[in-house]
Order: structure tokens, then C-alpha cells, then sequence
């Protein structure tokens, strides 16, 4: 027969802090999603910044109807994000849902769960990210068919900026993009840019593009602004991150004046 020791509850005095860590950053990331919890790791997370993730239900394909369909989710996986405690920022990592449900509409469902909470996507932290490099002509390259690239041309057009070129690699499963080989995506990348592009965006969460930027960027001649990287460095700078990061691509050298 085991012996069990007699157990005595201390009654030592404990402090407390008020965080565990100083800044907390929440993932809304889809089900299916290998990539962003990785990139956010390596670019994001400190001894002063924490990861907390919720995945929600997607079912392929990428079709804009599917992507929509997410959109009951986000308050949901909101509100299970530490619940009954504060972000100081979230981000809904889905580019094209984004899109197509529009920036102010995804805030606002994650909002209800965790309100006056700075709500990231994918788009608009490219935006911001465009603004920041001084970009107003851009090529875009997506890993999606043309039924789910074209709300993407219309958003960044509505946005003022002159599309010299937009490509797509016509997949429709987002684990296979996130298979993409990084040579791969170097090779798309150069094919896709136009001449007279200020710089190129990549969307998708999915895709490692953010990883290869260094590579992609010394391919191109120009910046490079993917969904993983724009995201990423619009949550360190909300997170009060400032420090420039050129190795991780020339976005993450760039303030950013405001979200």
C-alpha cells in the first residue's frame, strides 16, 4: 500500500502581480490554420508580450460564401480569450474572410465580447502598412481562385491605391497554401511584381510568406507586405513594441502613425 505523506498548506504570504505578462495580444485564427501561430511566435511573443489563441470552425473551400459563414464565430472565439479579462489587442488572421465581411463589421462582432479592444485584420494592417513605406502603387499576389481574389483588387482600389498588377495561384484549400514551398513563393513573388510597383503585397494567413520576406524582398528590389507581417507588426506597435526589426523585412523598420 502507497504511503501518502501528510500534506500542510503553507501559510505563506503571496503577492501577486497584476499580469503574468505586461501585454497580452489574442489570435482569432481558423481551424484549418498551420501558419500563424508559428509566425506570431517568432515575430510577436516576448518576456513582455503574450499569445492566446482561439481557433474557429472553417470548412474549405475559399470561396467568398465560406468565408462569410465565419462571421457568427468571431464573438464567440472572442469571448474565449481569457475570458473576463482584457486584450491589449486582438487579430482576426483570415485576409480574404476580412474582406469580405469588412473590417469594421469583423471589430465590431469581436468588440461585443471584448469591448474597446484595437481589432487587427489582415487588410487593413497591409494598408497601414503601405502607408507606412510610402507605397501607392502595389502588385498583389494571392494563393486564391479569382472568384475569392477579386473582393481583394476591389477592397485596395476602394482603399486608393493603383493595383500595377494582381496575380493569383488559383488554390482553393488553405492548407495547401500553407504548403507552398518558400522557393515557390519567391519565384511567384518576382513573376508577380510589376516593374513600376512601389511594393508587393501577398495575402494570405496562410501562406509563408512572411518568413521568406528577407528572401522575397532581395528577389523583388522592393518591399514586401504580407498578411502574416502587416498583422504582426501592427500588434508589436499597438503592444508599444517600437524596436525596428529589419531582418524580419523592411515593415518591421517602420513606425506606425496610427490604427
Amino acid at each position: 500500500m502507497d504511503s501518502v505523506p501528510t500534506i500542510r498548506q503553507t501559510d505563506l504570504a503571496l503577492e501577486f502581480d497584476t499580469r503574468p505578462l505586461k501585454k497580452r495580444a489574442g489570435l482569432i485564427i481558423l481551424a484549418t490554420d498551420h501558419t500563424t501561430e508559428p509566425d506570431f511566435q517568432r515575430m510577436v511573443a516576448s518576456e513582455k508580450i503574450g499569445l492566446y489563441t482561439a481557433r474557429i470552425a472553417f470548412a474549405n473551400p475559399t470561396t467568398p460564401d465560406n468565408l462569410r459563414r465565419m462571421q457568427p464565430s468571431l464573438t464567440e472565439g472572442a469571448r474565449l480569450i481569457l475570458p473576463d479579462e482584457d486584450l491589449d489587442v486582438i487579430c482576426y488572421s483570415c485576409t480574404s474572410a476580412s474582406v469580405v465581411i469588412g473590417d469594421d463589421v469583423v471589430a465590431l462582432a469581436i468588440n461585443e465580447a471584448k469591448p474597446f479592444t484595437p481589432v487587427v485584420t489582415p487588410p487593413l494592417a497591409a494598408v497601414r502598412g503601405f502607408e507606412a513605406i510610402g507605397a501607392r502603387r502595389i502588385s498583389i499576389l494571392t494563393p486564391y481562385t479569382i472568384e475569392t481574389s477579386t473582393p481583394m483588387a476591389h477592397y485596395f482600389s476602394a482603399q486608393g491605391f493603383e493595383i500595377a498588377s494582381f496575380t493569383c495561384l488559383g488554390l482553393d484549400d488553405d492548407r495547401a497554401m500553407a504548403r507552398i514551398a518558400p522557393q515557390s513563393l519567391i519565384e511567384a513573388a518576382r513573376e508577380a511584381t510589376a516593374g513600376d510597383a512601389d511594393a508587393l503585397f501577398i495575402s494570405c494567413t496562410a501562406v509563408r510568406a512572411a518568413a521568406a520576406a528577407p528572401a522575397i524582398e532581395r528577389a523583388i528590389g522592393k518591399p514586401l507586405v504580407s498578411s502574416n507581417l502587416a498583422t504582426a507588426w501592427a500588434t508589436l506597435r499597438i503592444c508599444d513594441d517600437t524596436r525596428p526589426r529589419p531582418e524580419l523585412g523592411s515593415l518591421m523598420a517602420q513606425p506606425m502613425g496610427h490604427w
